[in-house]
This record gives structure tokens, sequence and C-alpha cells, in this order.
């Protein structure tokens, strides 16, 4: 069985989500890179919640978008993202985004990364502290790789 490269999110473009031109704006990319991010993660074994509640959190430190092609009002988009990069104490989540059954029309691509930190934001090394969680990416980071 071939491995799975990314997670797939699928997401409909909502009418507040468009500018004047009826363009879904630049903004809402960062959000639907959120959910889809989210989605890795839950792949992974370990949902945000959970890791949140042991402690471990993810905050952004960079986030990257180039934009390719415009979305539409009630457009079905699918976002798939990967773990592109992991360190014991920072990972990168990259980011497609294309039209439902149009594959090869990518609209958008991005990446944000983020540093493990615990609740007072201190950096942490996450293969040491949570190491079942840092095994659980590491196995989705080195299937792609």
């Amino acid at each position: 069985m071939k491995p799975i490269r990314y997670i797939e999110t699928e997401l409909t473009a909502r009418y507040q989500e468009t500018d004047k031109m009826g363009i879904i704006d630049h903004s809402v990319y960062p959000i639907w890179f959120e959910a889809a991010r989210t989605e890795l993660i839950k792949a992974c074994g370990h949902p945000y919640s959970s890791l949140e509640s042991k402690g471990l959190l993810l905050p952004l430190i960079s986030l990257s978008v180039r934009y390719i092609a415009p979305s539409y009002y009630e457009d079905r988009v699918i976002i798939r993202s990967s773990v592109s990069q992991l360190t014991r104490t920072r990972i990168s989540i990259g980011y497609e985004v294309i039209k439902k059954g149009h594959d090869e029309d990518i609209l958008c691509t991005g990446t944000t990364d983020h540093v493990f930190t615990d609740k007072d934001l201190r950096p942490v090394n996450v293969s040491k502290k949570f190491p079942e969680v840092y095994e659980a990416l590491s196995q989705r980071y080195e299937r792609q790789t």
C-alpha cells in the first residue's frame, strides 16, 4: 500500500469570505491553513485539544502564502497539508489549495512554521518532553521524504 503523503481537508468557500470582487479574500487562506493543520495533527493521533491539555503549544512563528489563482463563493476547495520539516523544537507545515475536481489547478500554496512550547511559551524539546507526539509527527514526516 502506498503511504499517505498529505492530509486533505475539504471546505466550501463562504460568502462572508469574499471581497467586493466576489473572490475569496487573501486573509482567508491562512484560516484555511489552520483548519487543515488541525486535521493533520489529529491524523497523527494527537488532536490540538489533547496537546494543549498536556501543556504543549504550537505558536506560529512564520507564515508564507503564494496566491496563484482566485477562488470564488461556493467553490469546493481541498487543502492538502503535510509536515515539510520537523526538528525537536520546530515544525513546518506545507499547504496546497486546489479547487475540488481540478487537481492540477493550484489556487494557493503556503507554509507555516511553529515552535513547540510549554504553557509559558518557553521552547521545549518535544522528543524528550512528549516523545509520543514527536514519534507520531516523525512518522508522518518520514513518509513524505
